[in-house]
C-alpha cells in the first residue's frame, strides 16, 4: 500500500515536471520564434541608440582673416520630472546658483506633470529645458554637484532600494544636450553685411532637431555653405547609458561647416562707423550710410548703416535698425545722378566739357513746369555745369541725349536692376520705361528726380568712371576654406559692362576734380594730399506727390583722382543741420578718406593738392527752396 502511494507520487510528481518544462518550452518558444522580432526591437530600443552629430558652422572672416562670426559649442541642461519625483525642491535649490537662475522656477519646471496616454495609462513628462547656453565648464560643475548630492539624507542611511533611485537622479536626473552659439565677437560692426541667426527646431525620426540657420546678411545667403553637414553613430549602450564603444556599428563624422572670407576690411569697417556716428550726432538726420569700394575690382571694404544693431541679441533692437539701407532703401539721387547724363552725352559726341549752355539766371520753365538751380547761373560750359551742380544746365543735356538714348544708359549703369550683391532684400529702385515718362521727365531725371536708386547703385556708377567706364558688379566675399584654412572657392572679380570709354571716363574725372575745388559745391571734401573727385546729391524728398523740405543729402568721391584707389560714398536721410551734400557730407568722406589712406598706405599725389580751411564758402548744390515752395514730382508714382 505504501509503495502504491509512493508511485502515485512519483507519477504526478513526473506529470507536473513535465506540465512544467511544457510550459517553459511553450514560454521560450513564444519569446523566441512568436514574439521575436517584437522583443528584439524592444532590447534594441533599450540598449541601441542612433546619436546625430551636429557640425560646427563656419566662420565669417573679414579680408586679413580676422574674426567677424564665429560658433561656440554650449550646452543645453535639461531634465527628467518624471525620474526626479519629489525631490525637486533640492535639486532646484543646487542648480539654482549654476545656472543664474530663479530657484522657484526651476521647482515649478522640475514637477512632474502626469498625463493621459491614448490607451489610458498615465504619463509622466520626461523632458523639460532648463536653461540654454550654458558653458561647458559650467556644466561640469553642475555634474559634479549632481554626482555628490545626498537629498538632505545621509547615503549610510540609504536603504536598498532607495540607493538605486538616488543613483538614478544622480546619473540621468539632470542631462545636457550640446548645442550652438553664434558669437559675433564685435558687437555690431558690420551688423548689416554678416546678418544674424536663429535657433529652428523639427521633430526627425522622433527626436528634436535643433539647427541655426541664417537670417539675414552673409549668414542667410551662405547658410549651406555655413552649415555643412549632420553627422550620426548609432552604437550600444549599457544601463547607465554609456556608450559601449566595441559594439558601434556606424560612425558617420560630421561635416563642418565652410568659412567665409569676405571683402570687408575690419579696420576700415570701424573708420567709417566712427565717422557716421560722429556725423549722426552732428547732423541728426533718420539715417546715415557709407560705402567703401575699390573701383578696379569692385571690392566692398566697408558698408555700415546707423541706426544699427548687435546681432548677438538681435530681440533689443527695433525692426528699422535691421534694414541694411544701402540695398533695401530707395531714394531719389539728386544732383549726384548727374554723371549718368553728362557722361553719356560726352560719350555719345553730342557735347565736349567746353560746350556752353545757358542756364537762364535760375529759372526755366520747360513743359510748364518750372526748374531752379540753386544759384542765378548764366552761361555755363559743361565742365562747370559739373562744378556747380546746374540743374538747367543738366537737363538741356538730357534734352539733346533724347528719351531713348537717356533710357539706355541708364540702364547700362545698372539702375533699375539688382547688382548682384549676395545679400538678401536688395530693391532694383524705380526706373520708369519712357512710356510712362511724361513730358517733363527728360528734363527732371537729368537732375535727380524722377527716378528712384540705391546706395550702392549710385556708388557703383561712380566706381564705373573711377575705372575707366569699366562697370564692375559689386564684390562682398572673396573665397570659401576649410577648417585648415585651405581654399575650396575663389570669387574672382565680375565685370558687368563697359558704360563709357575709357576717354569718356577721363572727361568725367576732369571734370568731377573740380567739384572739390574753391569753385566747386564740395570744398570740403578735399583732402591734403590727394586729389579728389566725385559729385555732391542733395535731393528734395517727395511726399504725397510733392516735393517737401526735407533733403536726402550725399557725396560720393574717389581718389587719388587719376589713379583711384577707393571710391566713397556717404548720404544721410533728412538730415537737421544743414542738408547740402557738399557741406555735411563731404566732411565725413574727408574723415574717412584720409583715415583710410593712412591705413593703407596709399601713395599721395606728385602735387599736393590744397587744404581747403573748414569755413570755405562753397557753392551749394540742388534744389533750394523758398518758404512755403512745393514742386510737383514729375509723376505720382515716384518716390
Amino acid at each position: 500500500m505504501a509503495k502504491r502511494i509512493q508511485y502515485q507520487r512519483l507519477i504526478w510528481l513526473g506529470l507536473l515536471l513535465c506540465l512544467a518544462f511544457a510550459g517553459l518550452g511553450y514560454r521560450l518558444v513564444d519569446l523566441q520564434v512568436l514574439r521575436h522580432q517584437e522583443l528584439s526591437a524592444k532590447a534594441q530600443e533599450n540598449t541601441q541608440h542612433e546619436f546625430v552629430l551636429e557640425p560646427r558652422r563656419g566662420d565669417i572672416l573679414d579680408a586679413k582673416g580676422n574674426l567677424l562670426a564665429t560658433s561656440i559649442f554650449m550646452k543645453r541642461v535639461c531634465g527628467d520630472p518624471s525620474l526626479i519625483g519629489t525631490n525637486q525642491l533640492e535639486v532646484a535649490r543646487l542648480l539654482a546658483p549654476l545656472l543664474q537662475t530663479n530657484e522657484s522656477r526651476l521647482v515649478q519646471l522640475l514637477t512632474p506633470v502626469v498625463r493621459r496616454a491614448t490607451n489610458g495609462s498615465p504619463l509622466a513628462n520626461r523632458y523639460v529645458c532648463l536653461s540654454k547656453r550654458v558653458p561647458v565648464e559650467t556644466w561640469s560643475k553642475i555634474q559634479s554637484a549632481m554626482s555628490q548630492f545626498n537629498f538632505g539624507v545621509d547615503e549610510k542611511s540609504w536603504s536598498k532600494t532607495q540607493r538605486p533611485y538616488y543613483q538614478a537622479i544622480r546619473q540621468k536626473g539632470i542631462f545636457a544636450e550640446d548645442e550652438q552659439m553664434r558669437s559675433y565677437p564685435n558687437q555690431s560692426q558690420a551688423a548689416h553685411v554678416l546678418g544674424y541667426t536663429a535657433v529652428e527646431e523639427h521633430e526627425v525620426d522622433h527626436r528634436l532637431l535643433r539647427e541655426i540657420v541664417g537670417r539675414d546678411g552673409i549668414e542667410h545667403s551662405f547658410n549651406a555653405k555655413l552649415a555643412g553637414s549632420r553627422g550620426w553613430r548609432v552604437t550600444e549602450t549599457d544601463s547607465k547609458r554609456r556608450e559601449v564603444v566595441t559594439l558601434r556599428e556606424q560612425d558617420v563624422e560630421p561635416e563642418d561647416g565652410l568659412n567665409v572670407a569676405l571683402t570687408i576690411d575690419s579696420v576700415i569697417q570701424h573708420i567709417v562707423e566712427t565717422a557716421l556716428a560722429e556725423g549722426m550726432e552732428k547732423n541728426s538726420p533718420i539715417s546715415i550710410s557709407g560705402i567703401v569700394v575699390r573701383p578696379r575690382t569692385g571690392e566692398i571694404l566697408a558698408m555700415a548703416n546707423l541706426p544699427n544693431y548687435d546681432p548677438n541679441d538681435v530681440s533689443r533692437f527695433p525692426m528699422e535698425a535691421l534694414l541694411n539701407r544701402t540695398i533695401a532703401e530707395i531714394a531719389e539721387p539728386g544732383s549726384t545722378f548727374k554723371i549718368v547724363v553728362v557722361s553719356a552725352a560726352l560719350n555719345e559726341g553730342l557735347v565736349r566739357l567746353t560746350d556752353v549752355f545757358d542756364c537762364e539766371r535760375g529759372l526755366w520753365i520747360y513743359a510748364g513746369r518750372k526748374l531752379r538751380d540753386h544759384e542765378r547761373y548764366g552761361v555755363l560750359s559743361v565742365e562747370q555745369i559739373i562744378t556747380k551742380s546746374s540743374n538747367i544746365g543738366a537737363a538741356k543735356i538730357g534734352l539733346k541725349m533724347g528719351e531713348d538714348r537717356l533710357y539706355q544708359y541708364i540702364h547700362n549703369y545698372g539702375f533699375g536692376q539688382n547688382t548682384g550683391i549676395p545679400l538678401q532684400a536688395e530693391v532694383r529702385g524705380i526706373v520708369h520705361p519712357v512710356n510712362k515718362w511724361t513730358k517733363v521727365s527728360i528734363a527732371q531725371i537729368p537732375m535727380g528726380q524722377g527716378i528712384a536708386v540705391t546706395r550702392l547703385q549710385m556708388t557703383m556708377a561712380m566706381c564705373a568712371l573711377a575705372n575707366k567706364g569699366l562697370l564692375m558688379q559689386p564684390m562682398l566675399v572673396d573665397h570659401l576654406e576649410d577648417r585648415d584654412h585651405h581654399i575650396v572657392t575663389k570669387y574672382p572679380p565680375q565685370r558687368a559692362r563697359q558704360v563709357v570709354s575709357e576717354a569718356t571716363a577721363a572727361s568725367m574725372v576732369q571734370a568731377l576734380k573740380t567739384v572739390v575745388s574753391p569753385e566747386g559745391t564740395a570744398a570740403k571734401a578735399a583732402m591734403d594730399h590727394y586729389r579728389v573727385a566725385g559729385k555732391t546729391g542733395t535731393a528734395q524728398k517727395a511726399e504725397n506727390g510733392f516735393y517737401v523740405n526735407k533733403f536726402f543729402s550725399s557725396f560720393i568721391g574717389f581718389f587719388p583722382a587719376d589713379n583711384p584707389e577707393l571710391c566713397i560714398s556717404v548720404t544721410l536721410d533728412e538730415p537737421k543741420q544743414g542738408h547740402y551734400g557738399g557741406a555735411i557730407a563731404g566732411p565725413i568722406f574727408k574723415q574717412i578718406a584720409e583715415a583710410a589712406a593712412n591705413y593703407l598706405n596709399i601713395r599721395p599725389d606728385d602735387t599736393q593738392a590744397p587744404a581747403q580751411p573748414e569755413n570755405i564758402a562753397s557753392p551749394t548744390d540742388g534744389p533750394t527752396p523758398t518758404e512755403g515752395q512745393v514742386l510737383k514730382t514729375a509723376a505720382a508714382r515716384s518716390p
